[in-house]
């Protein structure tokens, strides 16, 4: 065999390092069935190389005493999956013999994306990183063509001269790129009020055990505390800041100051008050601060102390739960106001909101050559 029939094989892990009941090795390649062959020994005697695709073979990996019990599979004519032991020793192991026979090693990233459409390699990779079976699925619906089948309509309706409803089309597409940038990445909530409105308290109760440290004295919370949680099907990253409020203390400001930078950057700022406190005007000027911010009043179990200027917002006690679950609904409401239905096409990646924005500018200019040519650039 060539080096250069060897050089079109690559071997990548598809299965993550670490303890594990199964390890899975993929070969790819016009020569990955004959580099398979050099180490497998199939217990019919049959190489893999003579076996139809799509046939699982049991046997062993090696000619020892110590070789290694392997399920093989010939998917393809030019790609074979190894099904070994989990671990360690084993997948290092056929990953070295194989290297040794000049099958060049790839990440998986690279092997989920042979043989697919560009957009369906992405979603694939994208998958692997998918925190919850809400955003799993919309990005499946990507893998199965959903955005591809989107984009295509619309080109072919910029072709023929459409270019108000593909315009709007397009406008579809950017309205739903937050959510798609979220599929993989969390959504950034931001708890924030003045100290000892029971910000900490409200993240452990949302979260479901005590992340924060609760205590009477105000300001105690100086850093920024985090925790990952899943609203409503959706990844979040909570945090709970510093209280908000002026200070000599050198700490606590450099905290207020650290708080502050965590709300430019949220995706959502829950702006949390003392329903057992009156309102105040350093209330009304956190208000006034973050009007985009959802309002939330913390102590219902205790007696309210309004004075008829409280803004409306939504009750809860961080103490007995009490509405946490409205909280929860409306937290969700605010980060994905319009759900896509399933099979609804979503743009994914950071590029493909960027694209679709320039697309959408070349049509209100005129330039539908410019767009058309675009968006093509997302489907090769």
């Amino acid at each position: 065999m060539t080096n250069s029939q060897n050089h079109a094989a690559r071997v990548a892990m598809l299965t993550p390092t670490g303890r594990g009941a199964v390890a899975t090795i993929a070969v790819h390649g016009s020569s990955a069935a004959v580099l398979v062959d050099q180490h497998f020994r199939p217990a019919t005697g049959t190489p893999l190389v003579e076996r139809p695709s799509g046939r699982v073979c049991y046997g062993r990996w090696g000619e020892t005493d110590a070789a290694e019990e392997v399920v093989v599979c010939r998917r393809a004519d030019d790609v074979v999956e190894i099904h070994c032991h989990g671990g360690q020793a084993a997948p290092t192991r056929i990953l070295a013999d194989l290297r040794q026979a000049e099958c060049t090693e790839a990440s998986w990233r690279e092997i989920a994306g042979r043989g697919t459409d560009p957009l369906a390699a992405e979603a694939l990779i994208s998958l692997a990183h998918a925190r919850t079976q809400r955003t799993a699925a919309i990005l499946l619906d990507q893998f199965n063509g959903a955005l591809r089948r989107e984009l295509e309509a619309t080109v072919s309706l910029i072709e023929q001269g459409e270019t108000v409803l593909s315009a709007e089309r397009i406008a579809m597409l950017v309205g739903r790129g937050r959510l798609g940038v979220h599929l993989t990445e969390p959504w950034r909530v931001v708890i924030a009020g003045a100290p000892n409105v029971g910000k900490s308290s409200l993240l452990n109760a949302l979260v479901g055990y005590d992340r924060s440290i609760v205590v009477d004295s105000p300001g105690t919370t100086r850093d920024v505390v985090s925790a990952a949680t899943v609203i409503d099907g959706w990844p979040v990253l909570l945090s709970d800041t510093a209280g908000l409020r002026a200070s000599q203390d050198s700490i606590e400001a450099a905290g207020v100051a650290l708080a502050e930078e965590q709300l430019d950057g949220a995706d959502l700022v829950v702006l949390l008050f003392d329903r057992s406190q009156p309102w105040s005007s350093a209330d009304q000027q956190l208000l006034n601060d973050w009007p985009n911010a959802m309002v939330v009043h913390n102590k219902t179990d205790v007696a309210s102390a309004d004075n008829n200027t409280r803004p409306p917002g939504l009750d809860v006690s961080a103490k007995t739960k009490a509405g946490l679950t409205q909280l929860h609904a409306q937290m969700s409401r605010r980060l994905v106001p319009d759900v896509p239905a399933p099979g609804e096409a979503v743009p994914f990646a950071t590029v493909h909101l960027e694209r679709l924005q320039h697309a959408h500018a070349a049509i209100a200019t005129g330039n539908d050559q410019v767009a058309t040519d675009t968006l093509r650039n997302l489907l090769v």
